[in-house]
């Protein structure tokens, strides 16, 4: 396979059977997989026309994935961060010149272009600015992703340190990650949701 020009959409989803624990007081297993399949299809769609990347280890995570019809990068046991920097080296080796890497729990995102064409590094945190929601950087920059509480503040250092232009995107569709029985009782009420 040999990617075009266009930026590429990284996109990691755990187990759907797993997803989204911390909501199990007011949502079934059941009821959290269709949430999860809901909002990984947002992203999918807020992606075109852009090729997209699934990172997933759970054989039904790729199946769904594949009929959305998005590539699979398998990264079985080795974390987020080794799954999301394993597969933007495999995408720079097939000549990707351009990576956008988005979780798949953004229920109001309608559009990435605007930050996949950026110029330099574009990062779009949370609505805490604690954790990273997207962040659109070069293929060829030596990056270390660092996932987790903080990584907005470590993300943002680095791509500063880097020298290039940086552009944070504060923007609720962007923002908007749904964690929380709060978020989610919130997002219903505001009709976020087709359910």
């Amino acid at each position: 396979m040999k990617l075009g020009h266009n930026p590429v959409v990284v996109m990691p989803v755990k187990s759907f059977a797993t997803a989204k624990s911390r909501l199990s007081s007011i949502l079934s297993p059941e009821e959290r997989a269709l949430l999860m399949r809901y909002m990984a299809a947002k992203v999918i769609s807020a992606a075109k026309p852009l090729q997209v990347f699934t990172v997933c280890d759970d054989p039904e995570v790729a199946e769904w994935a594949s009929a959305q019809g998005t590539e699979i990068s398998w990264t079985p046991g080795i974390g987020l961060n080794g799954a999301v920097q394993q597969t933007f080296q495999m995408l720079r080796q097939l000549g990707a010149t351009r990576t956008v890497v988005v979780h798949a729990d953004l229920p109001l995102i309608t559009d990435l272009t605007g930050m996949a064409f950026q110029t330099g590094i574009a990062i779009a945190p949370n609505r805490e600015r604690d954790g990273t929601n997207v962040i659109s950087l070069p293929a060829e920059v030596d990056f270390c992703f660092s996932y987790g509480k903080g990584s907005f503040t470590r993300h943002l250092a680095q791509a500063e340190s880097l020298g290039m232009p940086v552009h944070v995107f504060v923007e609720e569709s962007l923002s908007f990650d749904l964690d929380t029985p709060e978020d989610y009782l919130a997002l219903q009420a505001s009709g976020g949701l087709p359910w």
